[in-house]
């Protein structure tokens, strides 16, 4: 048995997230069906997280193990699963091999997302599907200093979605940046782990901050109020990109 690590991009559009579900096609299932086209083996891949509907990622990380001999190489691998992922709006950059004792979710020290605002008045032509639009200004600096507010080891369970799966609310918070190029605000924010929807729901946050609707010190209220009905929206999922995981 030979375990392969692959690094993927896609276009979450149109699917239904990264793991299999009965209501729509996944990208779980996608990669396991190009698989099996390629060597006739059922497999079943790990991917770093469940990446939801309309995410799209740059630097997806997932594992499958192979039992085919002797093992294909790395480039080999790549390339057919590339061939039968066809065509679908996914492709694996980088296919190497790794230890059984590689887990693409539990071996991860740092997750990185990064999301998308176009900041204007004009509607989104090319970019719709790929970032928010809000077209009222954003003051980028009023919302660093509410995003301050957020980095470091805290009870999230203010942007937390109702569903989330995760033991604890506690999530330590490394980085939760922001620049403008233009009409273009991105953010990107760093921990070993997120609960659900958090990012999201940090940038709708933000976003009433940028607005002018609320201020930093309303943001620490909600963090401290540790009640998500007190804190903003949840951002569409179609300006968050899963941008790189470290190992």
């Amino acid at each position: 048995m030979t375990r392969y690590k692959l690094t993927l991009e896609y276009d979450g559009s149109g699917f239904v997230g990264w793991q299999r579900q009965l209501n729509g096609l996944s990208l779980q299932e996608v990669l396991e069906t190009a698989v099996y086209r390629f060597c006739g083996e059922q497999v079943t891949s790990h991917g770093v997280g469940r990446t939801d509907a309309g995410v799209h990622a740059l630097g997806q990380v997932a594992h499958i193990d192979l039992a085919r001999a002797p093992a294909p190489a790395p480039e080999v691998v790549r390339d057919a699963v590339n061939f039968h992922v066809k065509p679908h709006a996914v492709a694996v950059l980088a296919a190497e091999v790794v230890g059984e004792d590689f887990h693409a979710r539990f071996s991860a020290r740092e997750r990185a997302y990064r999301y998308r605002i176009v900041n204007r008045r004009a509607p989104l032509a090319l970019e719709a599907g790929r970032a928010w639009l809000v077209q009222t200004p954003l003051d980028l600096e009023a919302m660093r200093s509410a995003a301050a507010e957020l980095i470091g080891r805290h009870d999230f369970t203010s942007f937390r979605a109702a569903e989330c799966q995760a033991k604890s609310p506690v999530k330590s918070l490394d980085v939760l940046s922001l620049a403008r190029e233009g009409p273009l605000v991105t953010l990107e924010a760093r921990a070993r782990s997120f609960l659900h929807h958090q990012v999201r729901n940090m940038v709708g946050t933000l976003k009433l901050v940028g607005e002018g609707k609320w201020t930093p010190d309303d943001v620490r209220r909600v963090l401290e109020a540790r009640d998500r009905t007190q804190a903003g929206p949840t951002a569409p999922p179609g300006g968050l990109y899963l941008l790189e995981v470290l190992y």
